[in-house]
């Protein structure tokens, strides 16, 4: 019988305003042109009817759209400049992010990458890690079609021991062989794997390199020395929309219905997908902007408005408050349907950890209440004893909007983390002082500062395997106080 990861993510309640609904799709076929036509039914829809399931099926669907474009751009696009290596081929990227990075908004500087797009379709996938020292974190988190992180591999999820384990596509039954040391299912057809490797400094690099040459990812044929199975169907993968024109956009849910064939249908979504068909929005059909009504084209374009509405009343009530900063990631149990919490965490910082791996405080506002901005100055104090609480690290990392991409610098620093310690300067009684401006604070304060872009930004707090009391609240993140 097979081994699988345990999730034991906590649930949460949804925001008011959503039902507690958990969400899948149904299977077709496998290219981009074999849809089925729009049916008459949604041309009878109303307006009015057309446009809250417009914003109900953009909400659910924004993270699906944003993340094929991330990973169009890494496995599909071979001419492209992030194009990292072909289906279930790791790539190891032996460098930390840089402001020249600008597929993924919000990318971690940490660590090291590396990135696996699993096509599940064939047969499944055996990936190895080699053993670990102790000391140094890594990571692998598995991410499935809608974003959720269904599973991990990796100092805190199964240790720094050297092992092999099997990522299993929707439907696989095949028993466990030997060697295996569990089996990771995942319910869509496609699967995104990223590799995080701790660095150290910048001297450690060749370690991290040796660490990453470890990695191997396979088919389960070739593990077991068997005949491969029939290929999976060629894909006509569609070419991805611009950051842009997501936004706005009726092709949005083009690109929506033909990822959502390779996306097996949950039983707690089938009254969901009925009523996002009776617009054309499904696995399988067609959704044509040219085929509605003007007024119908116009409620299409008003739900997708409403969408960003609801999510930036929700930043500013939920996220720029701290009243949430850890529940916008994890598996389905835990996210419960609450699908602004998964628009949000692709908004903000698509492929965030789930909180026992990491936990992400975010400052988009100083303890006034008011937008970060180069032309002001700003401190954050951690007093003694009151670092961030973790078993691995931590780091304060700066953001330019809006891309929300890093910020080029003359010291090419972008973040500021706890291996630099030894590198910072502490204040009289002990505790740590920031300083995060457009200018330099002076040579005597430089090495603890981060340097800002002069027009607006924000901060991201990282905690990586944080302790219980970052957890529960005993910890509680330090404020950003406004200098001038």
């Amino acid at each position: 019988m097979s081994t699988r990861l345990p999730n034991t993510l906590p649930a949460i309640d949804a925001p008011a305003g959503y039902r507690r609904r958990d969400v899948v799709l149904g299977a077709a076929s496998l290219t981009a042109s074999a849809f089925m036509p729009m049916t008459a039914k949604a041309q009878s829809l109303s307006p009015s009817a057309a446009r809250p399931i417009t914003q109900e099926a953009y909400i659910y669907g924004f993270p699906m759209v944003d993340s094929y474009r991330v990973q169009y751009s890494y496995f599909v696009d071979r001419g492209g400049p992030e194009f990292k290596a072909p289906w279930n081929t790791i790539f190891n990227n032996a460098r930390v992010y840089t402001p020249d990075d600008k597929a993924i908004q919000t990318p971690n500087s940490d660590t090291p990458y590396s990135y696996v797009g699993a096509d599940l379709r064939a047969e499944p996938l055996v990936f190895t890690v080699p053993e670990i020292e102790k000391d140094r974190y890594y990571s692998l988190q598995f991410i499935d079609m809608y974003t959720f992180n269904f599973a991990y591999v990796g100092s805190r999820a199964t240790g720094n021991a050297a092992g092999n384990f099997i990522l299993a596509g929707p439907g696989w039954k095949g028993e466990t062989p030997p060697g295996i040391k569990a089996v990771i299912p995942c319910e869509t057809q496609f699967a995104f794997v990223l590799y995080r490797t701790q660095l150290f400094g910048p001297d450690d690099i060749e370690n991290v390199k040796k660490v990453q040459a470890g990695y191997k990812v396979q088919p389960l044929s070739s593990f077991l020395n068997q005949p491969k199975p029939a290929p999976a169907p060629k894909i006509d993968f569609l070419k991805p929309l611009s950051p842009e024109a997501e936004k706005t956009s009726p092709a949005f849910f083009t690109v929506l219905n033909f990822l959502l064939q390779f996306c097996p249908t949950h039983p707690s979504e089938t009254e969901l997908m009925a009523r996002f068909a009776t617009l054309g929005i499904g696995a399988g059909k067609t959704f044509d902007p040219q085929a509605l009504s003007p007024e119908l084209r116009a409620a299409v374009t008003d739900g997708m408005a409403d969408a960003w509405n609801t999510f930036k009343q929700f930043k500013r009530t939920q996220l720029d408050t701290h009243k949430r900063s850890a529940d916008c990631f994890g598996t389905r149990e835990h996210l419960k349907g609450s699908y602004i919490d998964r628009m949000a965490g692709a908004v903000l910082g698509i492929y965030g950890n789930s909180k026992e791996e990491a936990i992400y405080p975010v400052y988009f506002v100083d303890s006034q209440g008011k937008p970060l901005s180069g032309a002001k100055q700003y401190t954050l104090r951690l007093a003694p004893g009151q670092l961030p609480p973790v078993n691995a690290f931590w780091s304060l990392t700066l953001y330019a909007l809006p891309a929300s991409l890093l910020s080029a610098n003359p010291l090419n620093r972008y973040l500021i983390n706890s291996p630099m310690l030894p590198n910072l300067k502490t204040d009289a009684d002990g505790g740590l002082t920031l300083y995060v401006q457009n200018q330099t604070p002076g040579m005597d304060k430089e090495s603890n500062w981060l340097p800002a872009p002069a027009g607006p930004f924000f901060l991201v707090m990282r905690l990586y395997w944080p302790k219980p009391e970052a957890l529960d609240g005993k910890w509680e993140t330090p404020p950003l106080e406004r200098a001038k």
